[in-house]
């Protein structure tokens, strides 16, 4: 059975006409919180480091326990090394998080690039298959390319405030796509 059959688009329809809700809710908290980020981008920014630099300090120092209960294991040098980078990492974030800021929003910037891309492909995706509201979507991958270039262009004097709101942006424009499709599916006649 071809992707392109009329029963696989019909099954694909029928599953997102059922979960529509679910879209929809997802699609209001992205703009709720985008909004936030794009009216507090600083703090928004500063909020982001310390996310990540929790997140690879906790995940390094599970990583160091593990491995140490696994010392026998194939690869316990290289398991060892890769715990104690998250850790170091983790740490510098959340002591230096302005220069965290700088190293994520270079980050950031590869991000909303593979970002874009994607989200352009899945909405030309759609256009072909399933969707009438391709086009939102197609209008947040460009949205997330242009985003990209600013980062880029106003490096480093943006890195205190780039991450919140361009973040935030993303967010709004996500939620947004996610809502005009979740409204076209509870509008999609189901056979």
């Amino acid at each position: 059975m071809s992707i392109n059959s009329p029963d696989v688009q019909r099954a694909v329809a029928n599953a997102l006409h059922q979960h529509w809700k679910l879209y929809l809710v997802e699609g209001i908290v992205l703009v709720v919180l985008g909004l936030i980020a794009v009216l507090y981008p600083p703090p928004a920014t500063l909020a982001v480091t310390f996310l990540f630099g929790w997140l690879f300090l906790i995940s390094g120092v599970m990583g160091l326990v593990t491995t140490f209960y696994m010392r026998h294991a194939p690869g316990f040098w290289w398991a060892l090394i890769s715990a104690a980078i998250a850790i170091l990492v983790g740490a510098s974030l959340l002591a230096e998080p302005l220069r965290g800021a700088l190293s994520l929003t270079l980050v950031l910037a590869v991000f909303f690039v593979v970002e874009g891309v994607a989200s352009i492909m899945f909405s030309l995706d759609h256009k072909r298959e399933l969707s009438g509201r391709w086009g939102m979507m197609l209008l947040s991958g460009l949205v997330d390319l242009v985003l990209a270039v600013m980062i880029i262009a106003g490096l480093p004097s943006t890195a205190a405030w780039a991450i919140g709101l361009l973040v935030g942006i993303n967010m709004v424009f996500g939620g947004t796509a996610l809502i005009g499709m979740a409204l076209h599916a509870r509008n999609a006649a189901t056979p």
